[in-house]
């Protein structure tokens, strides 16, 4: 009788310990399925989202990763300059870029999705879409999602009168004054020139689609403060020694712009010439050469003259305008100006 007993209540413990060991199983099964959910979940909304590669290149934009963010987008690359598409041309394109949303998937069609992301670019907010495709799965069941392949835009940058500019901080080359230059999406582009003799304000472009189309960029050279003061001085040097050598001849019409014409007799030994207002200087852009424009001033001469009416000696003192042209040369380094002269 206490033997059975016994049994019972040994086989009553064994059942408790087995009910207390499925607990622990089934528990540790449920928490293993809700950490796969979780991890499942993770997965889908990063690595087989729409959404991750277009964070991944936007990231190459701004490390200026060329190569990662064409195989990314899986563009085709225009036949223009390829200047802009590497390195600090390309992170100077994205740097302006701040305040970043990347919006979520929206669905196109044709197992495509399309991806919005909004974002401040130099000061302007912008939208740009993204249009993603399903190319397959990855880890058996989750989607691979990749850019619709596509054509990437182009600037065309023009300048005056140039023959190179900068373009994002990169020296690039403008055949016959212009040049097509390849560039990614979104970017800021600007150029400028900051030459010597000659200069333009810089321009820039905001690019924002990714429809291969074509933006405009146009620098407006001018001539520089010190190409201005060196064609001021070389006017200058030849109007103070063209007055000098009239004067030393004493010539009332010298080889000169400036001249008097008078019925008078002048005193031998009294004809001064000087220049009392000197060119202002414009250098302006004609038939792809740089041009002065004419020129115009004033000379003073003073002399003693004698009426032959009357015979009284009179002192002459009369201000004349004149105007001249020039032929502007300019080389590597060097400026020379040539007076044309008609008489």
């Amino acid at each position: 009788m206490l033997a059975a007993v016994a049994g019972n209540v040994k086989g009553v413990q064994l059942s408790q310990a087995f009910v207390k060991t499925a607990a622990g199983w089934l528990l540790g099964l449920m928490l293993a399925a809700a950490g796969a959910i979780v991890c499942i979940n993770l997965v889908s909304s990063s690595v087989a989202s729409p959404q991750q590669p277009v964070k991944e290149y936007l990231d190459a934009l701004q490390h200026g990763e060329g190569e990662q963010a064409l195989g990314l987008l899986r563009a085709k690359v225009p036949n223009a300059n390829a200047a802009m598409l590497d390195g600090t041309a390309l992170q100077t394109a994205a740097s302006k870029m701040s305040d970043i949303k990347v919006g979520n998937p929206e669905p196109r069609g044709n197992n495509r999705m399309a991806v919005p992301v909004d974002y401040t670019l130099d000061g302007s907010r912008l939208h740009t879409e993204f249009l993603m495709e399903r190319t397959g799965t990855q880890w058996l069941f989750f989607a691979k999602w990749a850019f619709v392949p596509t054509t990437l835009p182009t600037i065309e940058v023009t300048v005056v009168n140039a023959s190179e500019a900068t373009l994002n901080g990169v020296p690039v080359n403008m055949p016959n004054g212009r040049n097509n230059f390849a560039v990614f999406f979104p970017g800021k582009y600007e150029a400028s020139l900051n030459g010597t003799y000659f200069e333009a304000p810089p321009a820039s472009a905001l690019v924002s689609t990714r429809d291969g189309g074509q933006a405009p960029l146009n620098l407006q050279t001018r001539s520089t403060k010190a190409m201005n003061e060196a064609v001021a001085g070389k006017v200058r040097e030849f109007l103070d020694s063209c007055a000098a050598q009239a004067t030393e001849q004493q010539r009332l019409q010298p080889d000169c712009p400036f001249y008097h014409a008078s019925n008078a007799r002048v005193v031998d030994g009294t004809i001064k010439w000087a220049i009392s207002e000197y060119p202002k200087i414009t250098i302006e852009p004609f038939g792809g050469k740089w041009v002065v424009a004419p020129l115009n001033g004033k000379a003073t001469l003073t002399a003693r003259e004698i009426n032959l009416f009357t015979g009284f000696v009179n002192d002459l003192n009369v201000e004349h305008d004149f105007s001249f042209t020039t032929q502007l040369d300019v080389g590597p380094d060097t400026v020379t100006v040539t007076p044309m002269l008609t008489f």
